[in-house]
């Protein structure tokens, strides 16, 4: 079966990277806590419920520390994965927290082509159709965990790089609402870091 669909070999997980994503789990497990806490405090009106809320906060508030610690020191100890992050992050809007989302849970980045990487990170848009109905294409699918980092990653390079910023602007001038342009800058974005990962180059920005 695997001939006649011409299927390509699933790559082997690597540890370190697979011990990443089940880091950046945790994180984002702590990151609902502590947000569902808080929640829980705005409505306290009890001072021993609002007491203990608040215990409960600074404890997790002390993992979340230490486990960004562990995803810093983790990608800081393995050559490769320091490596492919450094990359990522000299392009604009990327971040530690960003680039480690990207190793971790996009290990296919710089091995397929522009639309694939863009599906896979949940960019792609998809048609909405339904027998002879034509609907608006929209944005969903894929791994949602990706497209976020991505979308908070363009939201800043929009504003603080040149080449974004106009790309934007554009958009919105054409009239695209603010959340489709960034999303646009997503997908350029990803575009981009998926060939810096294939050449193994740099972010070169554009010149003045």
């Amino acid at each position: 079966m695997g001939r006649a669909l011409d299927l390509a070999p699933t790559p082997p997980e690597e540890p370190d990277r697979a011990r990443l994503a089940d880091l950046l789990a945790r994180r984002d497990d702590l990151v609902g806590m502590i947000q569902a806490e808080k929640n829980r405090a705005s409505t306290a009106r009890d001072p021993w419920i609002a007491r203990g809320i608040a215990r409960v906060l600074r404890v997790l508030e002390r993992h979340l520390a230490a486990l960004g610690a562990e995803i810093d020191g983790l990608v800081a100890a393995c050559e490769p994965l320091a490596d492919e992050a450094r990359r990522l992050r000299s392009a604009p809007g990327v971040g530690p927290l960003v680039s480690a989302t990207l190793v971790a849970r996009l290990p296919e980045l710089g091995r397929l082509d522009r639309r694939r990487i863009a599906a896979l990170a949940g960019l792609a848009p998809h048609a909405c159709d339904s027998g002879l109905s034509r609907g608006s294409r929209h944005v969903w699918g894929g791994r949602a965990e990706v497209r976020r980092a991505l979308y908070l990653a363009a939201f800043v390079a929009s504003r603080c790089d040149p080449r974004f910023r106009a790309f934007r602007h554009r958009l919105q001038a054409a009239g695209k609402p603010l959340k489709v342009a960034i999303t646009a800058c997503a997908r350029k974005l990803l575009t981009i870091l998926d060939a810096m990962t294939r050449t193994g180059q740099d972010y070169r920005r554009p010149a003045p």
